[in-house]
């Protein structure tokens, strides 16, 4: 057996298909005749978009305009038709006399690094991006083609280093069990693809490729992280079990798509999504979602090279609203800094970067970029109904200033006559003890609350999550974190306002029966946890999570919470699988 990350649930049960990359060695050469050459990258380069094309013409046919590696091949012909790139090449090619296949290497390895040095493993995902865009430009000039993969026989478990968008783009999916690759992270593009296509797989497997070879027996198991390689029967047969449990929870779970979030003794409450897009919004809405809870809009931002215009950022905020229809859609205004960097914006660096500049404090600082994010976010509420909320609060000031910038965006749109939702709610995150601390007076101010426990758990304990000698401190169950949270929810609730719940914790299997006894309005989640948060809170009534929950929070210690939670819900658990005959009845 074999260990990496998984990173789509379910089991996968086939045979390995070894996916070899063709290798690609990349000389420098001196040209004398550099017309030539930039004539023979030229034509490279429009055959590129014209195939590239053709395939997302295809996918979108098959899976819609919002497929998300249609989108990724998008960005490539984007890219390989940027002015900046183009020059960058041929530059390289009049003036250096370089080869074609040397000077992309070269002008996409800067394009790579700018990526990668960014401190976000979204954009870090990126550079695989235009890695495989490097990898075929450089294929296409040195007349290499790329491997078919569009019949597979059925069972088949993809064994690769790495597999790009350009690779999966029209892979017969129907046919794959399971996906095991050397490398990509929880946002990568085989992460994704695995998980919309809900199919097993198991990322950053060291030396997968020289371990398994094509043919053998292979069972990925996309929760837990670990491949077994030519098991014995006695495996087979167990994990076949596991496999038939897990689509049976499946086939449980999707029973709750159109239902209300309601506990087992009647009290509704809101479950919406976390999103990064629209297209994210179109999931969420698909998954059951009952609004979105948070539109990250950090990454409209950094998915560029240069900064979106108000018109790119309207067209976003308008199609997530008409896709949410009349549902909430809450837009978190930009929120970077910390561990999110844009180099084309010139942030400086700091010793102590989440403590710095960043979320509200950049955005009152440089009020040109904050304004023309107000009137396209104004402009777009008047399609649906949009709500805004202001990151990393720790004063009312703050939210003084931005309803000041408010009233000027309105005047202005008044001035030309364009149309806006002039009831717009403005919103606070409390994700700082600032916010905690001072969250009966912000009600004052705020129509409504969202929780983010991340950062409120990393200031509430003083813990770098990212420093292994004190990650261990770094949990929502610390009893100081739970008395905010339980102070927050308390201060909203007497002052009439809503309150919700827009970090990691409101998904958290152990957290919801403190959130049901606290009074959290909405929950908002990950729109693949949305079916299984809307299961966990049907199990429960208010009595008995207010009786866990008192229990809970007469606790000293962080052991001691977590540890009488996670047997109380096991045993909860056990208790239900008898009661329904064994028929799933278990919380997710």
């Amino acid at each position: 057996m074999i260990r990496g990350i998984g990173i789509s649930k379910g089991i996968g049960i086939g045979r390995a298909l070894l996916l070899e990359s063709a290798e690609i060695d990349v000389q420098e050469l001196y040209v004398e005749d550099t017309e030539e050459e930039k004539k023979r990258y030229r034509e490279v380069r429009d055959r590129f978009v014209r195939e590239t094309e053709q395939t997302v013409k295809k996918l979108c046919g098959r899976l819609g305009e919002n497929d998300k590696t249609a989108m990724i091949l998008k960005n490539q012909i984007y890219l390989i038709q940027d002015v900046e790139m183009n020059s960058g090449i041929e530059t390289l090619i009049e003036t250096k006399h370089m080869n074609a296949e040397a000077a992309v290497e070269e002008t996409c390895s800067v394009y790579s690094k700018m990526f990668a040095a960014m401190d976000n493993e979204t954009m870090n995902q990126r550079v695989a991006d235009i890695e495989d865009l490097k990898l075929r430009v450089i294929e296409m000039l040195q007349g290499i083609s790329q491997a078919d993969l569009s019949q597979l026989q059925p069972g088949t478990v993809l064994v690769a280093r790495e597999l790009h968008p350009s690779v999966t783009a029209m892979m017969d999916t129907a046919n794959i069990a399971g996906i095991i690759a050397e490398k990509g992270g929880d946002t990568s593009h085989a992460a994704i693809l695995a998980r919309a296509m809900e199919i097993p797989a198991v990322l950053n497997v060291r030396d997968a490729c020289a371990v398994i070879r094509s043919g053998a027996q292979v069972i990925v198991d996309g929760e837990y992280g670990e491949v077994f390689v030519d098991p014995i029967q006695k495996t087979v047969d167990i994990y076949r079990k596991k496999q038939a449990q897990y689509l049976k929870k499946v086939q449980e779970l999707k029973k709750y798509i159109n239902r209300e979030t309601v506990t087992a003794d009647g009290c509704k409450v809101i479950l919406a999504a976390n999103i990064g897009s629209d297209k994210d919004a179109a999931k969420a809405v698909a998954a059951g979602a009952e609004g979105v809870g948070l539109f990250r809009t950090e990454f409209l931002f950094m998915n560029g090279l240069s900064m979106p215009t108000e018109e790119e950022q309207l067209e976003a905020y308008r199609k997530a609203a008409v896709i949410c229809k009349d549902k909430p859609l809450t837009i978190r205004t930009l929120d970077i800094g910390g561990d999110k960097d844009i180099p084309y914006l010139g942030l400086a660096k700091e010793s102590n970067p989440f403590l710095g500049y960043r979320a509200i404090r950049f955005c009152l600082g440089r009020v040109d970029i904050f304004l023309m994010q107000l009137r396209a976010i104004l402009r777009a509420s008047a399609y649906g109904n949009i709500r805004i909320m202001i990151p990393l609060v720790t004063c009312v000031e703050e939210i003084l200033a931005v309803k000041k910038l408010l009233m000027e965006v309105r005047h202005d749109l008044d001035r030309r006559h364009i149309a806006y939702d002039p009831d717009i709610e403005v919103g606070v995150m409390i994700e700082t003890p600032a916010a905690a601390l001072m969250s009966d007076v912000l009600v004052k101010e705020a129509d409504f609350f969202s929780i983010g426990t991340n950062d409120l758990t990393q200031y509430t304990v003083a813990v770098d999550r990212n420093n292994e000698n004190v990650a261990y401190l770094y949990s929502v169950f610390n009893p100081a974190v739970l008395r905010s949270i339980r102070q927050i929810i308390k201060n909203a609730k007497d002052a009439g306002i809503e309150v919700g719940m827009c970090g990691e914790a409101a998904a958290n299997p152990k957290m919801i029966p403190l959130l049901l006894y606290f009074g959290l309005d909405e929950f908002s989640v990950t729109a693949s946890k949305v079916l299984e948060t809307r299961k966990n809170i049907a199990s429960w009534t208010i009595k008995e999570a207010a009786a866990v929950a008192q229990k809970a929070m007469s606790m000293y210690t962080e052991k001691e919470i977590v540890n009488y939670l996670d047997e109380y819900i096991e045993h909860k658990n056990e208790t239900m699988v008898k009661v329904n005959g064994g028929d799933n009845g278990t919380v997710v």
